[in-house]
Protein backbone atom coordinates (compact mmCIF):
# COMPACT_ATOMS: atom_id res chain seq x y z
CA UNK A 1 0.00 0.00 0.00
CA UNK A 2 0.87 3.53 -0.40
CA UNK A 3 2.83 4.84 2.83
CA UNK A 4 0.59 7.32 4.36
CA UNK A 5 2.71 7.88 7.49
CA UNK A 6 3.24 11.25 6.65
CA UNK A 7 -0.28 12.56 6.52
CA UNK A 8 -2.04 14.46 8.93
CA UNK A 9 -5.43 12.95 9.75
CA UNK A 10 -8.10 15.44 8.38
CA UNK A 11 -12.12 15.36 8.31
CA UNK A 12 -12.85 13.26 4.74
CA UNK A 13 -16.41 13.06 3.03
CA UNK A 14 -17.05 11.71 -0.41
CA UNK A 15 -20.61 11.12 -2.08
CA UNK A 16 -20.73 8.58 -4.62
CA UNK A 17 -24.05 7.65 -7.17
CA UNK A 18 -25.24 4.56 -8.75
CA UNK A 19 -28.32 3.75 -10.55
CA UNK A 20 -30.46 1.09 -10.98
CA UNK A 21 -32.92 1.08 -14.19
CA UNK A 22 -35.92 -1.32 -13.99
CA UNK A 23 -38.13 -2.07 -17.20
CA UNK A 24 -41.55 -1.74 -16.04
CA UNK A 25 -43.46 0.60 -13.81
CA UNK A 26 -44.55 -2.40 -11.84
CA UNK A 27 -41.34 -2.46 -10.09
CA UNK A 28 -41.35 1.01 -9.43
CA UNK A 29 -44.63 0.07 -7.68
CA UNK A 30 -44.12 -3.18 -5.95
CA UNK A 31 -40.64 -1.07 -4.29
CA UNK A 32 -42.99 1.44 -3.15
CA UNK A 33 -45.81 -0.83 -1.21
CA UNK A 34 -43.23 -3.02 -0.18
CA UNK A 35 -44.51 -6.26 -1.82
CA UNK A 36 -41.28 -7.46 -3.62
CA UNK A 37 -40.87 -11.31 -2.42
CA UNK A 38 -37.60 -10.77 -0.69
CA UNK A 39 -38.67 -8.18 1.31
CA UNK A 40 -37.86 -4.47 1.87
CA UNK A 41 -35.61 -3.52 -1.01
CA UNK A 42 -34.34 -0.18 0.18
CA UNK A 43 -33.79 -1.39 3.79
CA UNK A 44 -32.17 -4.55 3.15
CA UNK A 45 -30.26 -2.88 0.45
CA UNK A 46 -28.87 -0.28 2.49
CA UNK A 47 -27.91 -3.01 5.33
CA UNK A 48 -26.01 -4.72 2.69
CA UNK A 49 -24.15 -1.30 1.83
CA UNK A 50 -23.55 -0.67 5.33
CA UNK A 51 -21.87 -4.16 5.15
CA UNK A 52 -20.04 -3.54 1.71
CA UNK A 53 -18.06 -0.71 3.00
CA UNK A 54 -16.50 -1.67 5.96
CA UNK A 55 -15.10 -4.87 3.90
CA UNK A 56 -13.63 -2.39 1.10
CA UNK A 57 -9.84 -2.80 2.11
CA UNK A 58 -10.79 -6.67 2.73
CA UNK A 59 -11.39 -6.82 -1.23
CA UNK A 60 -9.39 -3.83 -3.09
CA UNK A 61 -5.79 -4.91 -2.07
CA UNK A 62 -4.59 -1.40 -2.10
CA UNK A 63 -6.88 0.31 -0.21
CA UNK A 64 -6.42 1.47 3.57
CA UNK A 65 -8.16 0.28 6.27
CA UNK A 66 -9.72 2.91 8.33
CA UNK A 67 -12.50 4.12 10.91
CA UNK A 68 -15.87 4.53 9.07
CA UNK A 69 -17.31 7.01 11.17
CA UNK A 70 -21.02 7.76 8.94
CA UNK A 71 -22.18 5.94 6.30
CA UNK A 72 -25.90 7.54 4.67
CA UNK A 73 -27.52 6.18 2.10
CA UNK A 74 -30.71 8.17 -0.02
CA UNK A 75 -32.50 7.15 -2.57
CA UNK A 76 -33.90 9.35 -5.41
CA UNK A 77 -37.01 7.39 -7.63
CA UNK A 78 -37.16 9.54 -11.02
CA UNK A 79 -39.46 7.62 -13.38
CA UNK A 80 -38.07 3.87 -13.93
CA UNK A 81 -34.24 5.03 -12.21
CA UNK A 82 -33.76 4.75 -8.88
CA UNK A 83 -30.88 6.75 -7.75
CA UNK A 84 -28.64 5.79 -4.83
CA UNK A 85 -26.64 8.38 -3.35
CA UNK A 86 -24.54 7.09 -0.93
CA UNK A 87 -21.60 9.44 1.37
CA UNK A 88 -19.17 7.99 3.66
CA UNK A 89 -17.33 10.48 6.36
CA UNK A 90 -14.38 9.91 8.48
CA UNK A 91 -11.38 11.43 9.87
CA UNK A 92 -8.31 9.65 8.52
CA UNK A 93 -5.20 10.59 6.71
CA UNK A 94 -6.49 9.13 3.13
CA UNK A 95 -10.10 9.85 1.53
CA UNK A 96 -12.77 7.62 1.07
CA UNK A 97 -13.81 8.19 -1.94
CA UNK A 98 -13.30 3.95 -3.11
CA UNK A 99 -15.48 3.49 0.00
CA UNK A 100 -18.58 5.87 -1.24
CA UNK A 101 -18.57 4.07 -4.57
CA UNK A 102 -17.82 0.32 -3.13
CA UNK A 103 -21.24 1.06 -0.72
CA UNK A 104 -23.22 2.79 -3.69
CA UNK A 105 -22.21 -0.49 -5.78
CA UNK A 106 -23.35 -2.97 -3.62
CA UNK A 107 -26.63 -1.18 -2.75
CA UNK A 108 -27.04 -1.25 -6.41
CA UNK A 109 -25.99 -5.00 -6.70
CA UNK A 110 -28.41 -6.06 -3.28
CA UNK A 111 -30.89 -4.26 -5.41
CA UNK A 112 -30.61 -5.87 -8.46
CA UNK A 113 -30.37 -9.21 -7.01
CA UNK A 114 -33.99 -8.62 -5.20
CA UNK A 115 -35.55 -7.38 -7.90
CA UNK A 116 -34.49 -9.61 -10.68
CA UNK A 117 -37.35 -12.41 -9.77
CA UNK A 118 -39.99 -10.10 -10.77
CA UNK A 119 -37.37 -7.75 -13.41
CA UNK A 120 -35.68 -9.39 -15.86
CA UNK A 121 -35.13 -5.85 -17.62
CA UNK A 122 -32.49 -4.40 -14.62
CA UNK A 123 -29.72 -2.31 -15.49
CA UNK A 124 -27.02 -0.79 -13.01
CA UNK A 125 -25.83 2.23 -14.86
CA UNK A 126 -23.80 5.72 -13.62
CA UNK A 127 -21.34 4.42 -11.02
CA UNK A 128 -19.08 7.67 -10.10
CA UNK A 129 -18.04 10.19 -7.21
CA UNK A 130 -20.07 13.05 -7.15
CA UNK A 131 -18.14 15.10 -4.60
CA UNK A 132 -15.23 14.48 -2.13
CA UNK A 133 -14.13 16.77 0.65
CA UNK A 134 -11.07 17.10 2.68
CA UNK A 135 -6.78 16.65 1.64
CA UNK A 136 -4.20 18.29 -0.02
CA UNK A 137 -7.12 19.00 -2.66
CA UNK A 138 -9.23 20.76 -1.27
CA UNK A 139 -6.51 23.57 0.22
CA UNK A 140 -4.12 23.44 -2.67
CA UNK A 141 -5.70 26.92 -4.20
CA UNK A 142 -5.78 28.89 -1.23
CA UNK A 143 -2.25 30.20 -0.70
CA UNK A 144 -0.48 32.57 -2.57
CA UNK A 145 2.06 32.06 -4.87
CA UNK A 146 3.85 34.86 -4.98
CA UNK A 147 5.74 33.84 -1.26
CA UNK A 148 9.99 33.71 -0.63
CA UNK A 149 11.92 32.42 2.38
CA UNK A 150 15.04 32.47 4.21
CA UNK A 151 16.30 29.03 5.57
CA UNK A 152 18.99 29.22 8.11
CA UNK A 153 20.53 26.59 9.80
CA UNK A 154 21.97 26.91 13.57
CA UNK A 155 24.76 24.53 13.93
CA UNK A 156 28.10 24.93 15.27
CA UNK A 157 29.51 22.06 14.06
CA UNK A 158 27.89 22.81 10.21
CA UNK A 159 29.26 26.37 10.34
CA UNK A 160 32.75 25.20 10.86
CA UNK A 161 32.33 22.54 8.28
CA UNK A 162 32.31 19.72 10.47
CA UNK A 163 29.27 18.15 9.45
CA UNK A 164 26.86 18.37 6.24
CA UNK A 165 23.32 20.05 6.39
CA UNK A 166 20.96 17.69 5.72
CA UNK A 167 17.89 19.73 7.73
CA UNK A 168 18.12 22.87 5.96
CA UNK A 169 17.98 21.13 3.03
CA UNK A 170 14.94 18.99 3.73
CA UNK A 171 13.09 22.09 4.58
CA UNK A 172 13.70 24.17 1.15
CA UNK A 173 12.74 20.66 -1.05
CA UNK A 174 9.35 21.08 1.22
CA UNK A 175 9.24 24.86 0.52
CA UNK A 176 9.91 24.01 -3.13
CA UNK A 177 7.30 21.51 -3.45
CA UNK A 178 4.72 24.61 -1.80
CA UNK A 179 5.57 27.02 -4.07
CA UNK A 180 7.29 29.45 -1.83
CA UNK A 181 11.17 30.55 -3.44
CA UNK A 182 14.24 30.04 -1.79
CA UNK A 183 16.08 33.17 -1.59
CA UNK A 184 18.42 32.85 1.29
CA UNK A 185 20.01 29.88 2.77
CA UNK A 186 22.72 30.30 4.99
CA UNK A 187 24.70 28.14 8.13
CA UNK A 188 25.45 30.12 10.96
CA UNK A 189 26.89 28.78 14.42
CA UNK A 190 24.81 29.09 17.83
CA UNK A 191 24.62 32.50 18.64
CA UNK A 192 22.24 34.39 20.33
CA UNK A 193 23.45 37.87 18.15
CA UNK A 194 23.74 36.63 14.97
CA UNK A 195 20.65 34.46 15.08
CA UNK A 196 18.98 37.83 16.27
CA UNK A 197 20.61 39.98 13.66
CA UNK A 198 19.76 37.36 10.67
CA UNK A 199 15.94 37.56 11.99
CA UNK A 200 15.74 41.54 11.77
CA UNK A 201 17.87 41.65 8.35
CA UNK A 202 15.62 39.37 6.42
CA UNK A 203 12.06 41.14 7.99
CA UNK A 204 13.85 44.66 7.15
CA UNK A 205 14.14 42.86 3.34
CA UNK A 206 10.68 41.98 3.55
CA UNK A 207 10.88 37.94 3.30
CA UNK A 208 7.47 36.50 3.91
CA UNK A 209 8.97 33.36 5.61
CA UNK A 210 11.89 32.93 7.75
CA UNK A 211 13.09 29.33 9.04
CA UNK A 212 15.60 28.77 11.46
CA UNK A 213 16.35 25.00 11.97
CA UNK A 214 18.69 23.63 14.88
CA UNK A 215 18.81 25.43 18.60
CA UNK A 216 15.05 24.17 19.45
CA UNK A 217 16.56 21.25 21.64
CA UNK A 218 17.85 21.90 25.59
CA UNK A 219 21.46 21.60 25.03
CA UNK A 220 23.31 24.80 26.60
CA UNK A 221 24.27 25.65 23.06
CA UNK A 222 20.18 25.65 21.95
CA UNK A 223 19.72 29.07 22.23
CA UNK A 224 17.43 29.95 18.60
CA UNK A 225 14.39 30.22 21.00
CA UNK A 226 15.82 32.55 23.22
CA UNK A 227 16.59 34.94 20.33
CA UNK A 228 13.98 34.77 18.84
CA UNK A 229 11.00 35.66 21.35
CA UNK A 230 11.90 38.96 22.16
CA UNK A 231 11.86 39.80 18.41
CA UNK A 232 8.45 37.87 17.74
CA UNK A 233 5.18 40.58 18.23
CA UNK A 234 3.03 37.80 17.85
CA UNK A 235 3.51 34.19 19.05
CA UNK A 236 1.55 31.42 17.18
CA UNK A 237 0.86 28.42 19.41
CA UNK A 238 -1.41 26.50 17.18
CA UNK A 239 1.51 26.28 14.64
CA UNK A 240 3.62 25.02 17.53
CA UNK A 241 0.91 22.79 18.89
CA UNK A 242 0.67 21.08 15.47
CA UNK A 243 4.40 20.56 15.11
CA UNK A 244 4.96 18.75 18.42
CA UNK A 245 2.01 16.91 18.81
CA UNK A 246 2.47 15.79 14.55
CA UNK A 247 6.10 15.04 15.79
CA UNK A 248 4.82 12.99 18.66
CA UNK A 249 2.84 10.69 16.90
CA UNK A 250 5.92 9.01 15.44
CA UNK A 251 8.96 9.57 18.67
CA UNK A 252 8.01 10.24 21.95
CA UNK A 253 11.21 12.29 22.09
CA UNK A 254 9.07 15.38 20.08
CA UNK A 255 7.85 16.90 23.45
CA UNK A 256 11.52 18.35 24.30
CA UNK A 257 12.02 20.08 21.55
CA UNK A 258 11.17 24.05 21.95
CA UNK A 259 10.00 24.75 18.57
CA UNK A 260 9.11 28.39 17.91
CA UNK A 261 6.17 30.35 15.43
CA UNK A 262 5.32 34.14 15.65
CA UNK A 263 5.22 37.14 13.22
CA UNK A 264 7.40 40.41 12.88
CA UNK A 265 5.14 42.33 10.57
CA UNK A 266 3.86 40.47 8.05
CA UNK A 267 6.79 38.25 7.99
CA UNK A 268 6.30 34.57 9.49
CA UNK A 269 9.14 33.38 11.43
CA UNK A 270 9.56 29.64 12.07
CA UNK A 271 12.24 27.23 14.61
CA UNK A 272 12.49 24.34 13.97
CA UNK A 273 14.48 20.77 15.02
CA UNK A 274 18.02 20.72 13.78
CA UNK A 275 17.71 16.72 13.14
CA UNK A 276 16.63 15.73 9.42
CA UNK A 277 13.68 14.22 10.56
CA UNK A 278 13.01 16.47 12.69
CA UNK A 279 13.10 19.30 10.24
CA UNK A 280 11.07 17.13 7.48
CA UNK A 281 8.44 16.11 9.90
CA UNK A 282 7.70 19.43 11.61
CA UNK A 283 7.10 20.92 7.65
CA UNK A 284 5.09 18.32 6.85
CA UNK A 285 3.08 18.82 9.76
CA UNK A 286 2.18 22.22 9.27
CA UNK A 287 2.84 22.93 5.19
CA UNK A 288 1.06 23.87 3.21
CA UNK A 289 -1.81 24.72 5.24
CA UNK A 290 0.22 27.61 7.31
CA UNK A 291 0.61 29.87 4.08
CA UNK A 292 -2.54 30.69 4.88
CA UNK A 293 -1.90 33.09 6.99
CA UNK A 294 -0.49 34.95 4.19
CA UNK A 295 -4.27 35.79 2.76
CA UNK A 296 -4.65 37.00 6.38
CA UNK A 297 -1.58 39.24 7.02
CA UNK A 298 -1.21 40.36 3.49
CA UNK A 299 -5.00 39.85 1.75
CA UNK A 300 -5.26 37.13 -1.04
CA UNK A 301 -4.39 37.52 -4.42
CA UNK A 302 -4.90 35.30 -7.07
CA UNK A 303 -2.58 34.47 -9.54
Amino acid sequence: MVDITHKSSTLRIATAQAIVKVSKSETIEAIKNDTVPKGNVFAMSKAAGLLGVKKTPELLPDCHPMPIEFSGIEYEINGLEITVLFTVKTIYKTGVEVEAMHGASVVALNMYDMLKPIDKGIEIHQLKLLEKKGGKSDFKDRFRKDLNAAVIVCSDTISAGQKEDKAGKAIIKKLEECGVSITEYVVIPDENEIIQEKAIQYQKQDFDLIIYTGGTGLSKRDVTPEALLPLLERRIPGVEEAIRTYGQDRTPYSMLSRSVAGTIGNTLVLALPGSTNGAKESMDAIFPAVLHIFRILKGARHD
